[in-house]
């Protein structure tokens, strides 16, 4: 099932992940648009940009985003 767009649930869902990485929200955006790969990447301002991934079940995508963070992070 493909995802269409990205809920206020599954927004707070990220958002409660990244809390408990210690990631500020104001340093993290999250497009409504997911895409086919979902990315983590970091932005030219610095910001850790989260795209989610439309073809991947949520749940299993969120469980990986950690790792994916920790990449992009360099640790």
């Amino acid at each position: 099932m493909t995802l269409h767009a990205v809920s206020f649930t599954q927004i707070n869902r990220i958002l409660e992940l990244t809390d408990s990485l210690g990631l500020s929200r104001e340093w993290v955006e999250i497009p409504l648009s997911p895409e086919s790969p979902g990315i983590v990447r970091r932005l030219p301002n610095g910001k850790l940009e989260i795209i989610v991934d439309a073809d991947q079940p949520f749940d299993a995508w969120l469980d990986a985003l950690p790792r994916e963070i920790q990449l992009v992070q360099g640790s």
